[in-house]
């Protein structure tokens, strides 16, 4: 975690915690999340075990986390807000905490001290990047791709800048359908060093020159929009290589034993985690407290990190991850945070992407209807 700490923490300033003293809570909770093996390490890790121990309780899953500013904004300005919970990364929870579509709340009321006594601040650390996220994991995205392409002739990806290497790596890639670190790894691979990113994406030039850079691979893209489909478009070899979450990939590594490899430079980290949508009923709210106090306690955390290889969030929770709950294997190689994984990364700066990702999300949608 140590390479995180550039996010600054924060203290919350209204209160989540006055729901836990109402009995009265409600029996269903619609949760949104990403789908696929994400979704699924949440479901084992949390939901089922919380309805396990508590009779009555049901959990409606929502797979729209990628456009979760959009329809809450949306829900907003109809006024029927239908979401009890959603899971968002880290820029996405500043614009709803910003806009006032997230809930502030206090994450010494609102969350579990660590299982070691450590204060809720002090263990979630520099996850804690605004006063409306409660932070679950440090993720990654970057690049699978297919070990078997005979028109590579044997040769490997080794580097972020092979993606942009038609000639010695023919063949269909995945990118995600947004600006969001497609625009960095652009620049990186056009020669922008990695301290004037943001600098050079502050003028119109400067996406432009990454928009350019994309344009050399843009009729080889397939464009994603669930963090499931890069796996499943590898699994069938419809891309050579693709963009996701490393989680994702090592899903279809490890559990699913496709001919696929991880490429781990220049993997973007972030953070995710949960947003409480503002202004939900009483019985609603109640319902989701409870829940977020179990969900994120220093073991809850630590058992999604055994279905999926996401570094957890606490401190405390990490020396309780080992070994794959299923598959036996050792999760520590897997994390994008061993430090044989990180040897060029990026962070993803929350704040500059709060800041502009409305407007270069425009830009960007509109280079792709060319």
């Amino acid at each position: 975690m140590k390479l995180l700490t550039t996010f600054l923490t924060s203290s919350a300033i209204i209160t989540a915690g006055s729901a836990f003293a109402d009995d009265h809570m409600a029996s269903d909770m619609t949760i949104v999340s990403w789908g696929g093996a994400y979704q699924a390490s949440q479901q084992k890790a949390y939901t089922e075990p919380y309805m396990a121990a508590n009779d009555g309780v049901s959990v409606t899953w929502d797979e729209s986390s990628n456009e979760a500013v959009s329809k809450l904004r949306a829900m907003n300005e109809a006024g029927n807000v239908t979401w009890d919970l959603v899971d968002v990364e880290g820029p996405d929870s500043q614009r709803l905490c910003d806009e006032g579509l997230a809930m502030e709340v206090d994450f010494d009321d609102l969350l579990a001290e660590g299982d070691d006594g450590t204060e809720v601040e002090d263990d979630f650390g520099p996850t804690l990047i605004n006063d409306c996220f409660i932070p679950q994991i440090v993720f990654s995205t970057t690049f699978g791709y297919r070990t078997d392409v005979a028109e590579w002739n044997g040769k490997t990806p080794t580097s972020l800048c092979d993606v942009f290497d038609l000639e010695n790596f023919p063949g269909k890639r995945s990118l995600e359908k947004r600006p969001k670190k497609n625009l960095e790894w652009a620049l990186l691979c056009d020669g922008v060093a990695k301290d004037d990113l943001y600098d050079t994406l502050e003028t119109p030039e400067g996406v432009e020159q990454a928009l350019a850079k994309l344009d050399t691979i843009k009729d080889e893209v397939i464009w994603w929009s669930s963090g499931a489909d890069t796996p499943q478009l590898l699994a069938d070899g419809e891309i050579v290589m693709g963009s996701t979450y490393n989680g994702r990939l090592f899903s279809v590594i490890e559990e699913q034993k496709q001919p696929v490899a991880m490429l781990w430079d220049w993997q973007v980290f972030d953070f995710d985690g949960w947003i409480i949508p503002a202004d939900l009923p009483e019985e609603r709210l109640a319902r989701v407290t409870d829940f977020l106090h179990y969900a994120t306690d220093t073991q809850r955390l630590a058992d999604q990190a055994k279905y999926i290889s996401y570094g957890p969030a606490r401190a405390s929770s990490q020396p309780l991850v080992s070994t794959h709950a299923e598959l036996g294997i050792e999760m520590a190689p897997h994390m994008p945070t061993n430090p044989a994984n990180q040897k060029n990364f990026l962070v993803n700066n929350i704040e500059w992407w709060a800041d502009n990702q409305d407007d270069v999300e425009a830009r960007f949608q509109a280079w792709l209807a060319k």
